[in-house]
């Protein structure tokens, strides 16, 4: 149960943090980008069972793998707009999220 409100509080909640630090002022904005970048998850939608709840996601599935994390942080180095940095920014969060999950459930 604690387990489950640390990873969508992560999810949900502390992307609004990352929001307002990295643009004040258009926060809301910048929340809804991060919002959007849980969409990432649809890729959990090919794997079969689509849901195990004994398996990590993070080098599992198409877009949680090592290269795919590459290309975010590639992203977040190169990347000048602003908008999509904050996607990748997204992304690497939300991949730190679920290996906190992952180590969660395997280390307890």
């Amino acid at each position: 149960m604690f387990q489950n409100i640390v990873h969508y509080g992560l999810h949900f909640v502390v992307i609004v943090v990352i929001a307002y630090l990295y643009w004040p002022k258009q926060w809301k904005k910048a929340y809804l980008i991060l919002l959007a970048t849980m969409l990432v998850d649809l890729d959990h939608l090919w794997a079969v069972p689509i849901f195990d709840s004994g398996r990590c996601s993070i080098g599992f599935h198409t877009f949680h793998s090592y290269p795919a994390i590459a290309i975010y942080i590639l992203g977040v180095i190169f990347v000048k707009h602003r908008a999509l940095r904050l996607i990748c920014i997204g992304l690497l969060f939300h991949m730190f999220t679920d290996e906190v999950d992952c180590l969660w459930s395997t280390y307890g």
